[in-house]
């Protein structure tokens, strides 16, 4: 009987085909591995895109982010620590299908509560173990990201390979309505509250609200249609983009409530998708990366301290901006805040009053690290500190004009 995948573009059929054990993978320019079959039982299509993670393959599974591609762990070795109910960073695995070298044959963590194929097994998702992922990962980094297909029912790669050239591709997609949340929810802050943020859902990983709550910040995350009257009604010191999936430059509901968000002057800081939101509504171009920068040891310098990080990424798309020059906007002088140590991408953008304070800012990677490294905490309290430099400029031009009321009392 059909079996469908939680991800709206695949459909895994099983039934006839080969023996159970066996499973192929085609990718959209013919070059074809054959292994195990690992997960469910089905075929699948996506982007094909590689990771080089060494541990948190749960967190990754569960990002929306990589909603319809196919990941290649570059770590060997994958499942050793089995699954737990904890460390998901959303309700459901994303990824559209799994490839993997060695799938450990028993989970020996304390934590875990089933073993990782269990999983993949339960939510429907493909994959395939013992394929050569070192010829694949050097392959994909020489041809760059492509389409691929991976089926435990199809024996002919020629036959695999018609339906991956079907498959849509992800330059134009626009993915955001299918991760966001349906209804705004509240993480309460912890401790005294100081300051509310509406958190734009653009596929939001669950522990990025949990840093910000942890800092005294309560956070209303709200689904990607909201408008800016929305943010306005929860009297929002903030306003923050998730990551989330697809090419920004399809996203313009996404571009045009920002828009409306940076005229009403409220502090914006946006990560991953949210630093190419930033970067189109400044008026900066977005392009498609070769191959992506996926991983938990990716290096960045902060250009405003000089200070090197190692940082959590998931992208393939970045922002073409300057590196040395400031441009002026509507809003304020944009500028480049943060670059990648391997290849000089943008990984940061700043906004400053003509004074040069920072008034918004974001980044191309996860602060909140989960899973790992810890570098990029900094961020959240930096965010912090432009509320409260906002909320104190307000104060004073309310003493200034003491009949006038504040932007958020008056919903401009």
């Amino acid at each position: 009987m059909p079996v469908t995948d939680y991800a709206t573009t695949q459909t895994h059929t099983a039934g006839s085909g080969p023996p159970a054990e066996d499973a192929l993978l085609v990718l959209e320019d013919g070059r074809t591995f054959a292994g195990k079959r690992f997960g469910a039982v089905g075929e699948t299509f996506g982007e094909a895109v590689f990771a080089t993670a060494m541990s948190g393959y749960q967190e990754l599974l569960t990002d929306p982010s990589y909603h319809r591609q196919v990941v290649v762990a570059t770590a060997p070795h994958i499942g050793n620590t089995g699954w737990n109910d904890e460390d998901g960073e959303s309700s459901r695995i994303w990824v559209a299908g799994y490839v993997v070298r060695d799938a450990a044959r028993v989970s020996s963590n304390w934590r875990s509560m089933r073993t990782l194929e269990e999983e993949l097994q339960a939510q429907g998702i493909v994959g395939i173990t013992e394929v050569d992922t070192r010829a694949l990962t050097r392959h994909l980094r020489d041809c760059g990201t492509m389409r691929v297909g991976i089926s435990s029912t199809e024996t002919d790669p020629a036959k695999l390979l018609e339906r991956v050239l079907q498959a849509p591709a992800m330059i134009g997609a626009d993915l955001v309505a299918d991760v966001t949340t349906r209804r705004t929810y509240l993480i309460p802050a912890q401790g005294t509250r100081r300051f509310t943020v509406a958190a734009i859902d653009l596929g939001i990983k669950s522990m990025t609200p949990d840093r910000m709550a942890e800092r005294g910040i309560d956070v209303q995350v709200m689904p990607a249609g909201s408008t800016i009257a929305d943010i306005q009604a929860i009297g929002a010191d903030g306003v923050f983009f998730s990551n989330g999936p697809g090419d920004p430059a399809a996203a313009d509901q996404a571009a045009g409530l920002l828009t409306d968000v940076l005229e009403a002057q409220i502090p914006y800081f946006g990560i991953c998708f949210g630093n190419q939101i930033f970067g189109r509504v400044l008026g900066f171009d977005t392009y498609k990366l070769k191959y992506g920068h996926r991983g938990i040891n990716q290096p960045v310098m902060d250009l405003r301290t000089r200070k090197v990080e190692i940082t959590a990424q998931n992208h393939g798309f970045a922002v073409d901006a300057p590196l040395d020059t400031r441009v002026e906007t509507p809003y304020g002088l944009a500028s480049v805040s943060h670059i990648c140590l391997n290849d000089n991408a943008v990984e940061g953008l700043q906004l400053t009053d003509t004074a040069g304070n920072l008034i918004s800012f974001s980044v191309q990677y996860h602060p909140e690290a989960a899973a790992g490294p810890h570098d990029s905490a900094y961020l959240f309290d930096r965010f912090i500190d432009i509320m409260l430099a906002h909320r104190n400029s307000e104060g004073a031009d309310a003493e200034r004009s003491p009949g006038l009321s504040t932007a958020h009392e008056v919903g401009i």
